[in-house]
């Protein structure tokens, strides 16, 4: 597989305030614990990762059980070579998204290094550049040494988002869209990535971004509370309509069909088909593994940060019920509306 030829930049139009902090004493020592433990447990892409290690073609890339067409009629009319061949350039499509994120992640946190106030989130938001460098770094390096170097373009959701993100002068927004939405996501994403991939790599992979996300979430945890009590009720709508539609555009997802059409399997009619088929089972069962891997994290995730940050009014409470949560249970509980997203 060769590298995609295909859009690979685009300009964001924004306008920032930078604050130059010259205030340099320790004002939230539970930021300093965040930006130390940060310090401590930084990896090398190039030391810490066996690049040695193959990726056996013949077992595949991500789980059977998280492509759309598994379990179907398509899928079953498919033989042991096709089928890995599809799993291949599925996981090729996936994993360009996550990698886009993460791209756009390290130029929303270069803006907060900048907008943030305070000296001591201005230290932990240098490390989180590092941080998504390096998961950019490793995802790319992935990808060309296992998978050909076939990156997809990013999905228009996608776009929208980090479009959204960076293109904001207000870094509570953008807090809330990267540390809160975004990166509840990709701990959801790596961690059913860590769990239940094929290839051994990538569990590695996924585990050591892992390490690094939890700490991400944490900023806006310890940062956001005062700042959502400070803003006056216009603004706290802007906020609430922004996290509405930023959880939006991450939950509904968009159907992989440029990597159906890639391997050359199916009409067009037939990929109308698994898009059906993949929606019909999302609300079907409990048992699908996206629901069990993924779903159960980013619902319980989401829900919780949002009642930390002081975000989970009725409002909010509406907002997250229309987009298939159910805010009021312990994260377990989802509405079938919105199974099939993602």
């Amino acid at each position: 597989m060769a590298q995609m030829h295909t859009e690979t930049w685009h300009p964001i139009p924004s306008s920032i305030d930078t604050i130059y902090q010259r205030d340099y004493e320790v004002y939230a020592p539970d930021m300093r614990r965040l930006y130390e433990n940060a310090k401590r447990d930084q990896w090398n892409v190039s030391r810490d990762i066996d690049w040695s290690a193959p990726v056996d073609p013949a077992r595949g890339v991500f789980n059977d059980g998280l492509i759309d067409a598994y379990g179907s009629p398509y899928w079953e009319r498919l033989d042991a070579k096709q089928r890995h061949e599809l799993n291949i350039e599925f996981s090729a499509w996936r994993l360009s998204q996550l990698l886009h994120g993460e791209a756009g992640a390290m130029i929303a946190c270069s803006q907060l290094v900048q907008m943030v106030p305070a000296i001591d989130s201005k230290f932990f938001m240098t490390t989180q550049v590092v941080d998504e460098a390096r998961h950019a770094e490793v995802l790319a390096r992935y990808m060309k040494k296992k998978l050909g170097n076939k990156i997809y373009p990013m999905t228009t959701n996608l776009k929208a988002l980090f479009d959204q993100l960076i293109g904001s002068g207000k870094w509570y927004i953008k807090t809330i869209g990267l540390q809160l939405i975004a990166e509840t996501l990709a701990v959801s994403l790596f961690r059913m990535l860590a769990e239940s991939s094929q290839d051994p790599l990538l569990c590695t992979v996924s585990r050591r971004i892992l390490s690094d996300e939890s700490r991400h979430m944490g900023f806006s945890v310890l940062s956001l509370p005062e700042q959502i009590e400070q803003l006056s009720e216009a603004e706290r709508r802007e906020v609430e309509d922004f996290t509405k539609e930023a959880l939006r555009l991450v939950l509904s997802g968009q159907f992989p069909r440029a990597a159906y059409e890639a391997v050359g399997f199916f009409n067009q009619a037939e990929l109308d088909g698994i898009q059906r088929y993949r929606l019909e089972v999302a609300k079907g069962t409990e048992q699908a593994m996206f629901r069990q891997l993924f779903r159960r994290d980013m619902h319980q995730q989401v829900v919780a940060n949002m009642s930390k940050v002081g975000l989970l009014n009725d409002r909010i409470k509406s907002h997250l019920s229309d987009l298939g949560f159910n805010p009021n249970a312990d994260g377990r509980g989802y509405n079938q509306s919105a199974a099939a997203a993602g």
